[in-house]
C-alpha cells in the first residue's frame, strides 16, 4: 500500500472510533485537496485548543477555498467538529476534520 492508502485507512479507523460514518469517495477528494500537508506530523493534525489555528482554518479553508461568507455558523461548525472528536483525542486528523466540516456545512458539491 502507498502512504496515501495507509493514511486513508488510518482516517477510516479513526472515524469509526468517534462514530462518524464516512463517504470514502468524498474523504479521498478532501484528503487529496490538502496536498503534502497530510504527510507532515505537525500539519496533519488540528489543535482545537489553538484559536489561531482555528481562525486560519476558517479563513483559508472555509472562506477562501470553500467560498463561504464569514459568519458565526462557521465558528459553530468548527466547534461541533472539535466536540465530535473530543477534547482528549489527540488524533484530530486534518483530512477527517475538513471532511466533517464539508459534510456538516453541506458543501459536498464543491468536491463533485
Amino acid at each position: 500500500m502507498s502512504k496515501f492508502d495507509d493514511l486513508m485507512a488510518t482516517y477510516m479507523e479513526e472515524a469509526g472510533k468517534i462514530g462518524v460514518s464516512v463517504d470514502t469517495e468524498l474523504l479521498t477528494k478532501v484528503t487529496k485537496g490538502l496536498g503534502p500537508s497530510i504527510y507532515n506530523a505537525d500539519s496533519a493534525k488540528v489543535s482545537c485548543g489553538d484559536q489561531a489555528e482555528l481562525d486560519r482554518m476558517k479563513a483559508n479553508f472555509l472562506i477562501k477555498k470553500m467560498g463561504m461568507a464569514d459568519s458565526a455558523d462557521l465558528d459553530t461548525a468548527i466547534q461541533q467538529v472539535c466536540e465530535t472528536f473530543g477534547s482528549s483525542n489527540r488524533n484530530k486528523y486534518r483530512a477527517l476534520f475538513y471532511y466533517m466540516l464539508v459534510k456538516n456545512l453541506g458543501k459536498e458539491d464543491q468536491y463533485a
